[in-house]
């Protein structure tokens, strides 16, 4: 099995619950606060060494005890992070504030996300190539097009995931990277941003217009739209939707570096995103390959 290499943000997670609203010159009690990992190039990342696929992480981090606590996560689930860079800006840290229905606000300091990528190297063994949040990192919104068509020219299957474009450019950044893109994911909003459709098939269409080959849509609880097919979510009692996405994409990277084709894997990572609300933090509900599909099986 080759190894995947993700290029992405890693995040120092702070996640507060429940909390109903916020308000100012006053004290809200609530039950619970976690320190973990998050950011969707590391919860990516960590969800595709836990299912059992080689991964190493390019990113950027600050020489802080932000980042200590953040590779210490990865490094325990076999995360090769000597691709990391350091920079002199701290490691980003988003504050969530998580509802009792598990929907969160965040609060985001960027950080190291705002400095630029030093060039790297493709590792040999590499053979899938995942780009995570391309708007997330202020360097990434520029390079990302040269990142991926390097990885093709290199023999390896590309992906991207988009997240959510706080400075409003969408198309603009992401319309040069779709011609290298082998998967592209987007959810249901960030697709309706992008192209004017809240209708699946037509938002895909229009992707595929400029570029894009297979088009993977995050419908949330209701699962995912793929190349023309519904494949419905599981239910189950959302407790911190924290990371849902990516992990999703980290599921659905493994699943096809472990031979399944695009449904399937699709499907299966359904099953990683169901998985991961149901626990407080971007990771936390994450299981391994094996755990997974018995979860699956008694479903």
């Amino acid at each position: 099995m080759g190894q995947v290499l993700v290029c992405g943000n890693v995040v120092f997670d702070i996640l507060a619950r429940p909390v109903e609203e916020v308000r100012f010159a006053a004290t809200t009690v609530i039950e619970q606060v976690e320190q973990q990992l998050g950011g969707n190039g590391g919860t990516t990342s960590c969800t595709i060494a836990t299912l059992g696929v080689p991964v190493s992480f390019v990113t950027l981090a600050g020489r802080d005890a932000s980042a200590e606590a953040v590779f210490a996560r990865l490094g325990s689930v076999g995360v090769n992070l000597d691709m990391v860079q350091y920079v002199d800006a701290a490691t980003s840290i988003a504050i969530s504030l998580v509802r009792p229905d598990g929907e969160r606000a965040l609060l985001y300091l960027l950080g190291a996300a705002s400095e630029e990528f030093q060039p790297f190297e493709i590792p040999k063994d590499a053979t899938h190539f995942h780009l995570a949040a391309v708007y997330r990192m202020k360097h990434l919104r520029r390079i990302a097009p040269q990142l991926l068509r390097q990885a093709q020219e290199a023999g390896l299957k590309t992906s991207l995931d988009t997240q959510w474009d706080t400075q409003g450019e969408w198309r603009t950044v992401l319309e040069p990277s779709l011609p290298f893109t082998d998967y592209t994911l987007v959810n249901e909003d960030e697709a309706r941003m992008l192209t004017g459709h809240a209708d699946p098939e037509l938002a895909a269409r229009s992707l595929r217009d400029s570029g894009a080959t297979n088009v993977i849509i995050k419908l949330g609880p209701n699962g995912c739209w793929v190349n023309g097919e519904h494949l419905p979510g599981y239910k189950v009692a959302a407790l911190d939707t924290t990371g849902a996405g990516d992990c999703f994409s980290g599921g659905f990277v493994a699943g096809l570096q472990r031979g399944l084709d695009i449904t399937e894997a699709a499907r299966f990572a359904n099953a990683v995103g169901a998985l991961a609300v149901q626990k407080v933090g971007a990771t936390a509900g994450v299981r391994n390959w094996d755990e997974t599909l018995a979860w699956v099986a008694g479903r």
